[in-house]
């Protein structure tokens, strides 16, 4: 036995061969059981370019007066409490009487010193990692056995979530600011479920769950989670983080996860349950710019996060590598010191830190890496890494073979160069829709920063983690939609601190229909990964903005029966539900004798996955503006080749009829199939604009025409 769970679930966990499990499974009184899998781990500019800065205004600003009362729980891997991040904000009120959590002491750990007003709940998991890949090895890969960090995930994402004030924060003078969370006077509570295996992030599913059992019960407002399993995606009955977050979710709780960092391809989106939220990951309008001289004749832009100057010689990697491929086996034992290697992602390998690691292993001086354009995303190295693009890398390239000896190189200190760069950008990592197993609901729901975020660090854990990292930072940088996941964190702490009563899916409405779709520069967002401009797959509903989203006008709600109501119509029988939900009183978890269609459960965005004929789709929004006597008017951007209806066009509110329903039909006008179109339906009191995307699948043309077209293209 590893875990009783007895708050929130009717179970436990425990290591059984499978002629056990499979008699356990047919015990009168069991709903289900399932193997325990393992899941992986997928700033100071950010919030000011989320509109949320600490001026010095007559207005108190929005992330210092609203907080106080809201437990965000992290589910991560740990917490470094000495870090500024975690000291009490001044003024900070008591610990609010709800909480029933508490520090659990631990290998260097102590509650008495490690916890206080901000910090009020840790504990740790480590049963079931155990059991999966035997006792925690501490030589060669430093853990503690405790809610202690290491790693530095967890630290990071919690301070990007509640982080206290902390001025000058910046990794070695990049980056500089007044580092905090989105929610900076919010209570942290860490949930330590991920461990250190060979310095990767392993979360296994018997100690989430059991995370999921305390922090439901100790009162947690907000569960972040940045991690996830690639597809193939089991079914929800079959996964503890989709169980634990629909309990969440029937308690009142949001959970927020990653989308997880497998894109640009399509439909790799993960953590798609439409109970909880899933955040794609993009850039802020910060630049890290790094100018690098050959021979004081080419200069060449790249970017980077590089602290000290730079001068060595240039060379081509085909003089260390074979075939010019930058990787550790392929290295000729030939010595690249003094040198900065020029290695190009077309050859090889794929990855700037993997061919970082081959000039290491080469004793190089610094990488110079060639990659799309659509790929810029500078990371912190174990040697200086330049990205440039393949202009620039070309030019390079040709500088090389045209000269009769190496010739010197010049890469001069990163500068940060802030608001000169279109923003936000889709990383290009940042998984993207549709989702495999849901494609009803449009998934991710949003995207926030997640490119280079500068958050907390534990200041014994060098900066890429390498034991021959010698550096220790108290701020680091990091990327991925595990940074972008605690952005929403933060910021669903400030609705539900400025909105108590608002259920999960009011906060999830209000963070989708109120997101941008446009640039700095007002133009169409960009999908990293590629040159076109995003569309809901790659965004969502678009890039949160938080001042909107505490006041949206209207809301998009569901109950705990309108996810009954989807899981039955995507095939679930009763018994499949049950290992899903919390028995409560009057719950109906029984599916109808005729399945619906999933387009009529009430999420903020309408996703029409398979459109063959005329179809109409009923909605109901919730006013909740300060003006209870309102009127909304509607407008409508049409899918390509889709003709759209709504009625009513005019909403009106009052104080006796704060609820509204509307209908869209959609009419395919075209004959297609196999590619999805955009539009969007928006309501307007003049204050407020109310936007849903709308997504939909056109799928009117025959089996017979699409063999002819077939046909005709490959006589072509």
């Amino acid at each position: 036995m590893l875990y009783s769970y007895k708050h929130s679930f009717s179970g436990f966990s425990a290591k059984l061969n499978s002629t056990q499990a499979t008699a356990l499974a047919n015990m009168e009184g069991v709903i289900s059981v399932f193997r325990s899998k393992t899941l992986q781990l997928h700033t100071t500019r950010s919030w000011d370019f989320l509109g949320l800065t600490l001026d010095n205004s007559e207005v108190i600003p929005l992330q210092l007066a609203l907080g106080d009362d809201i437990v965000v729980g992290i589910f991560d891997t740990g917490v470094w409490p000495e870090s500024e991040s975690f000291k009490e904000e001044q003024g900070m009120k008591p610990i609010p009487s709800t909480w029933k959590g508490k520090c659990v002491k631990g290998e260097n750990f102590n509650p008495a010193t490690a916890c206080n007003r901000k910090l009020i709940g840790a504990r740790y998991y480590l049963k079931g990692f155990e059991e999966e890949n035997g006792p925690l090895n501490m030589s060669g890969n430093p853990e503690y056995r405790s809610p202690r960090d290491f790693l530095g995930h967890g630290t990071h994402t919690a301070s990007t979530a509640v982080g206290s004030i902390v001025k000058n924060a910046s990794f070695f003078g990049l980056g500089q600011g007044t580092a905090r969370g989105g929610a900076p006077r919010a209570r942290l509570a860490v949930y330590k479920v991920c461990w250190g295996k060979d310095l990767n992030g392993k979360c296994s599913e018997a100690d989430i769950l059991a995370a999921f059992e305390d922090a439901l019960h100790d009162g947690v407002h907000i569960i972040s989670a940045s991690f996830g399993e690639s597809p193939p995606l089991r079914p929800f009955f079959a996964s503890n983080a989709a169980i634990g977050s629909f309990h969440a979710m029937q308690l009142g709780i949001t959970v927020v996860f990653s989308a997880g960092n497998d894109g640009p391809d399509p439909s790799l989106v993960t953590n798609v349950e439409p109970w909880s939220i899933s955040v794609a990951a993009s850039t802020v309008d910060r630049m890290f710019p790094t100018q690098i001289l050959v021979d004081n004749n080419l200069s060449v832009m790249g970017e980077s996060l590089i602290t000290t100057e730079i001068q060595a010689k240039l060379a081509d990697a085909v003089i260390y590598f074979r075939d010019g491929v930058c990787r550790r086996e392929n290295w000729n034992s030939r010595s690249a010191e003094g040198k900065v290697v020029l290695c190009f992602y077309t050859v090889g390998p794929k990855t700037s830190d993997e061919a970082a690691a081959g000039v290491k292993k080469a004793n190089g001086s610094g990488l110079i890496y060639v990659e799309p354009m659509t790929r810029d995303v500078a990371y912190v190295d174990i040697i200086p890494v330049v990205l440039v693009n393949f202009q620039q890398g070309t030019k390079l390239k040709t500088y090389l073979a045209q000269s009769r000896s190496l010739p010197q190189v010049r890469i001069k200190q990163t500068k940060t160069i802030i608001g000169k760069s279109p923003a936000p950008i889709v990383a290009d990592f940042s998984s993207r829709g549709p989702s495999s197993i849901t494609p009803d609901f449009l998934k991710p729901d949003v995207t926030t920063p997640g490119v280079n975020i500068i958050a907390a660090w534990p200041h014994v854990t060098p900066p890429t983690l390498a034991p021959i990292d010698k550096r220790r930072v108290k701020w680091n940088f990091q990327s991925g939609t595990s940074m972008s996941c605690p952005h929403v964190s933060g910021v669903v702490a400030l609705i539900k601190s400025a909105h108590p009563s608002w259920s999960p899916s009011a906060i999830r409405s209000a963070l989708m229909t109120t997101a941008c779709t446009r640039d700095t520069t007002s133009d169409s967002i960009l999908a990293g990964g590629s040159m076109k401009a995003a569309d809901p797959f790659d965004i969502g509903a678009g890039h949160i903005d938080p001042l909107r989203a505490v006041d949206p006008g209207l809301v998009y709600e569901m109950k705990t029966r309108d996810y009954i109501i989807f899981l039955c119509n995507i095939g679930y029988s009763r018994q499949d539900i049950t290992k899903i939900v919390l028995p409560s009183p009057g719950l109906d978890t029984s599916c109808a004798q005729v399945l619906q269609s999933n387009t009529n459960i009430n999420y903020p965005s309408i996703t029409v996955s398979n459109l063959k004929s005329t179809v109409t789709i009923k909605r109901t929004v919730r006013n909740v503006g300060h003006k209870k006597n309102t009127i909304y008017f509607a407008s409508i951007v049409k899918p390509d080749g889709v003709e759209v209806f709504i009625w009513p066009r005019v909403l009106f509110f009052s104080w006796f009829n704060e609820e509204n329903s509307y209908y869209v039909t959609l009419k395919p006008q075209k004959k297609s199939q196999g590619r999805y179109d955009f539009g969007e339906i928006v309501w307007s009191d003049g204050f407020h604009k109310v936007r849903s995307p709308l997504v939909v699948f056109v799928n009117t043309t025959t089996h017979g025409d699409y063999s002819n077209s077939i046909t005709s293209a490959t006589t072509i």
